[in-house]
């Protein structure tokens, strides 16, 4: 029989199993306030997630705390891709392109079921474009120590007929085509969530900060609410070490911190509309320009495809930025001018999302000029504060910004082992288990890895893995669930909507919730998704 786990494991690894449960949030608030963590993580996006991942491998005590879901700000919203950043080298930024270039590697090993390996595909107009292409593919597979048998290769125009027909050929030459790797950027910033609780970290999520505490001038702790009532404070929760990686909230933390705190960040807005496959039938990312000459892109995902992304400057701060008729004009247009199949229209789509990029601002800079680099501040009362970066090198942020924790708590340097340790659910033979799971193994694999043939076993489908959500990964809310836990916001046909009575069922029992509290739970979803659809109704 085929062993669905990898074989390279041993006890003290990250991927150990563990139930995150976060049900019983009076014991949760009370064990926050019980003692004095060597760190505190303000921020459960991916780059909290892996600073507590990180921390708590390395043997310090650890609390976690986010103001709404984990993952429910950027760390949901991205293009869900796990890449090199070619792109950049065309701005001169090396440093991030070798970087992520390198990381694809690590995030590859340590959550397979997350890092899906796609052809990344980019048409030319002529020869020169192909040699230019080329040359900047030689230098960042030199860069990202790319192995033979990943490395680019030249399509002709025949090539394009036969591999991806639903392109306008007539303008074209060839493309250059080179593997990336897709994601789902909610799991696995929940795998790092599990994996650090499994370490021992304690982590809560609907716990936002409402006050830094200031002693002597130094913060020594905060105090948090319980973000699903009123904030009422609940609890304080004292750290020798406290990080700000609130995502597009770290200028608000910051704030708290010092009320004269300068504005740091520069927020950009992106937008993806999903419409069926059958109404954009791609095989492989095709990446085409936009009317302003931008890259965008369209993704197959299951029986639909993502277009996505704007990147346009966003005033504020907030979960869920509005999704214009401009922005869905932008990419339909592009998408429109490059695919021969009949045009898209608004009314084609079948969901979409938007989220907001924390970029470190640079004065006289496009939104998508500024760098991606990341960085970190130190604040008046010692609070670090990390911004910007790029999904694909969270892994190596967190790394740098828990070195400064040690080093603050005059520990002896610790070596990081994040990057050979599986994730929560990596520690599995892919194709093994999609083997297991039977029909839906691979949408499954995709999102649970390890677990995912205990789901399949016990019959699959929202109820079952709303179930699952609750008992194993801290969803204490129907969007949990819909949005993060299982994408089907996004990815189902529907966007998830049927799907939505049947989860609230499941998890009713489990969470204390009466009838008329699920019916709550499913208009709120409902009401979600129509002012997400909103442009497209109107255009």
């Amino acid at each position: 029989m085929t062993s669905l786990r990898r074989p390279t494991r041993t006890k003290a690894d990250s991927g150990t199993d563990t139930q995150l449960d976060l049900r019983r949030r009076d014991d949760l608030f009370a064990r926050l306030e019980g003692q004095t963590f060597d760190l505190l993580v303000i921020g459960g996006g991916v780059t909290g997630a892996g600073v507590a991942r990180d921390a708590a491998q390395r043997g310090l005590s650890v609390a976690l705390v986010e103001a709404g879901d984990f993952a429910s700000g950027a760390s949901s919203r991205s293009s869900k891709m796990i890449h090199g950043g070619l792109r950049y080298m065309a701005q001169g930024d090396l440093g991030l392109v070798g970087e992520a270039a390198t990381e694809r590697k690590a995030v590859e090993h340590i959550a397979p079921h997350l890092t899906r390996q796609t052809p990344f595909v980019i048409p030319a107009k002529n020869a020169a474009v192909i040699a230019k292409l080329r040359a900047g593919m030689w230098a960042f597979e030199k860069l990202g120590s790319v192995p033979k048998d990943r490395r680019h290769e030249v399509w002709s125009r025949a090539d394009l007929e036969a591999h991806e027909p639903a392109l306008r050929r007539d303008d074209l030459f060839g493309a250059v085509v080179y593997p990336e790797y897709l994601t789902d950027d909610a799991r696995l910033t929940l795998a790092n969530i599990r994996s650090a609780t499994a370490d021992g970290a304690e982590a809560l999520n609907y716990a936002p900060v409402v006050e830094v505490i200031v002693e002597d001038g130094r913060a020594t702790g905060v105090v948090v609410g319980d973000g699903l009532k009123d904030r009422t404070p609940r609890a304080t929760v004292r750290a020798r070490v406290i990080i700000n990686a609130a995502g597009p909230w770290v200028d608000a933390l910051r704030g708290l911190e010092a009320s004269a705190a300068p504005t740091r960040l520069s927020l950009t807005k992106g937008v993806h509309l999903v419409t069926p496959r059958s109404r954009l039938p791609v095989a492989r990312t095709i990446i085409y320009p936009a009317a302003d000459r931008r890259s965008v892109f369209a993704v197959p995902k299951g029986d639909v495809t993502y277009i996505g992304t704007t990147d346009t400057f966003h005033p504020t701060a907030e979960h869920w930025p509005e999704i214009t008729g401009a922005d869905v004009d932008y990419l339909l247009a592009a998408t429109n001018a490059r695919f021969d199949v009949p045009p898209l229209k608004p009314q084609d789509l079948v969901s979409a999302w938007s989220g907001l990029r924390p970029l470190v601002a640079q004065e006289g800079k496009s939104a998508s000029e500024i760098s991606r680099k990341d960085e970190v501040w130190t604040g008046p009362g010692g609070i670090l504060s990390i911004a910007g970066g790029k999904l694909t090198a969270y892994r190596r942020m967190a790394e740098r910004i828990v070195d400064m924790a040690e080093e603050t708590l005059g520990r002896a340097p610790t070596p990081s082992r994040t990057a050979d340790t599986p994730l929560q659910g990596g520690d599995v033979v892919v194709t093994a288990a999609r083997a297991a799971c039977g029909p839906d193994g691979d949408r499954l694999v995709g999102l649970y890895g390890a677990d995912a043939p205990e789901i399949a076993a016990a019959g699959g489908g929202p109820a079952v893995e709303a179930r699952h959500a609750v008992l194993r990964e801290g969803a204490v809310t129907l969007e949990d669930y819909w949005v993060r836990r299982s994408a089907r916001a996004w990815f189902d046909a529907d966007g998830g909507v049927a799907a939505l009575a049947p989860a609230a069922e499941a998890m009713a029992p489990l969470l204390g919730w009466s009838q008329a509290e699920i019916a709550r739970e499913i208009a709120g979803c409902v009401a979600r998704r129509a002012a997400l659809m909103t442009a497209m109704e109107t255009a």
